[in-house]
């Protein structure tokens, strides 16, 4: 029965895996002032999804999908481990949130909601430190306050990125569990 239940979960999360991956390709990138470039994308509904559908297996799930799409993308590839971890990120702390709820057979609309937005503020945190840190004093060496100033302009795109998140991946993860369960399929975090 193990084997069962370690080859069902593997499956569900190479699945997630190619709904994050194909979810970034939804993405409208635009060039912003400092040389850099943010994008308007769905991606982020789709790893909030996976933790919210998985648990913490999510954050896997949301890690290598979205750093697959990175490594097919060269403006993205060299970064698809910081990806990883971020997207990661992300969707481990919204299947954290979800956990419980997943494992007592119901995750209500509240705890979805509050682990998208959870994952959200997660992931958000450790982009605009990778963007200053990473992009913007490493790799363009620029001073402190250009680095932050690269953060600023990042934050219009990334507050209508989570905003969309939050209001997409709460009831597609309550509609796919009422789904699965009126089918007598187990629940995703079984």
């Amino acid at each position: 029965m193990q084997n069962q239940f370690s080859t069902r979960k593997l499956a569900l999360a190479g699945m997630m895996a190619a709904v994050v991956f194909a979810g970034n390709y939804a993405r409208i990138v635009i060039p912003i002032s400092l040389g850099g470039q943010t994008a308007f994308t769905l991606g982020n509904i789709f790893s909030c999804l996976s933790g919210l559908l998985l648990g913490p297996v999510g954050g896997l799930s949301s890690g290598i999908g979205a750093a697959l799409y990175d490594l097919m993308d060269p403006r993205y590839a060299a970064d698809c481990w910081i990806t990883f971890i971020t997207k990661g990120a992300m969707g481990l702390c919204a299947g954290l949130a979800a956990n419980a709820a997943l494992k007592k057979g119901g995750l209500t609309y509240a705890r979805a909601l509050a682990g998208t937005a959870i994952g959200c503020v997660a992931y958000y945190i450790l982009y605009f430190a990778k963007t200053f840190f990473y992009s913007g004093l490493l790799l363009k060496s620029l001073t402190p306050t250009l680095a932050g100033a690269l953060v600023l302009e990042k934050v219009p795109a990334s507050i209508f990125n989570a905003s969309i998140a939050i209001i997409a991946a709460p009831p597609l993860a309550i509609a796919i569990l009422a789904a699965l369960k009126r089918s007598g399929i187990k629940g995703m975090a079984d």
